[in-house]
């Protein structure tokens, strides 16, 4: 499985440092060449753009995983960004 979490440090100073999403990816296709993966993101409220924290789980089907692990995160990006998240 690969989570990636997301920080925001503003100017810098880490002591500010909070996270603002989490993207977890895993193959559920026993790794296979072409894999599928389930994959769950979480975002945090977003005060800019007045979102409540939200949740989003779904498949990313067929990926050729000999690739490297940024068409991965890509395309889970991707994919994300095509369903429905719900608030938390």
């Amino acid at each position: 499985m690969l989570v990636i979490d997301i920080h925001l440090v503003p100017g810098g100073f880490d002591p500010m440092k909070r996270t603002i999403g989490t993207l977890r990816i895993g193959n559920i296709s026993d790794l296979s060449d072409i894999s599928d993966y389930r994959i769950v993101g979480m975002e945090a409220a977003n005060p800019f753009r007045n979102t409540p924290p939200r949740i989003v789980e779904c498949v990313l089907v067929g990926h050729d995983r000999r690739q490297s692990v940024w068409k991965l995160l890509k395309a889970a990006a991707d994919r994300i960004e095509e369903a429905d998240w719900v608030p938390l």
